[in-house]
């Protein structure tokens, strides 16, 4: 071995170690990591705006993804069904009853979800009271549920089944029997989707 090479060893070896002591730090970070910086842990901004403002927030799913329109999608598509004069009257009723239930109810479950933070943050918590937030989580998230779920029921009286269908096709819900993991619908945010259909 040259004397050249007997110099470079050192420089390969302690450049080697880095460059392993870099990746096993990598191999320990959370996937979790940068959500730290939320304002509150278990909402990203784009969750609480889609509160505040009466968003679905996926959990019409159960509703939308077996064939029963949602009257946001309704009005956006009023031509394409299409929706008589009368039918965009009802929808659009139905719209502002549910945005003016959903947003409270979305803003009940930003609060609750936020108390849970603040007695982490704190330790302040007990069992007591920890199942005490997370009951009131759960009300307000079951709450905003069925407000959304509901409207998806209501639309049915308004529309015939050939409207139903179309709407369907429309929003490419050709196969209402397939594997609702295979795609995700036009205006879903696919990593929420994902989460709510139990995808993996």
């Amino acid at each position: 071995m040259s004397r050249r090479s007997f110099t470079l060893l050192p420089a390969l070896l302690l450049a080697g170690s880095a460059l392993a002591s870099e990746q096993h730090q990598h191999q320990h970070h959370s996937s979790y990591a940068g959500l730290e910086d939320r304002e509150i842990k278990t909402l990203s901004q784009d969750d609480i705006e889609e509160l505040r403002r009466g968003g679905g927030w996926g959990l019409a799913l159960p509703a939308e993804l077996n064939g029963v329109p949602g009257p946001a999608h309704l009005l956006e598509l009023r031509d394409e069904i299409p929706l008589e004069e009368q039918q965009v009257a009802e929808v659009e009723a139905l719209f502002e009853r549910m945005r003016e239930a959903a947003i409270p109810a979305g803003e009940r479950l930003i609060e609750a979800e936020r108390a849970i933070e603040v007695g982490f943050a704190e330790r302040s918590l007990d069992e007591e009271g920890l199942s005490q937030r997370l009951a009131d989580a759960e009300a307000a998230r079951a709450e905003l549920r069925f407000v959304h779920l509901a409207t998806h029921l209501d639309t049915l009286p308004i529309l015939d089944d050939d409207q139903v269908a179309r709407y369907n096709q429309l929003r490419g819900y050709t196969n209402q029997q397939g594997d609702p993991c295979d795609s995700v619908p036009e205006g879903h945010d696919p990593e929420r989707y994902r989460q709510h259909m139990g995808c993996d």
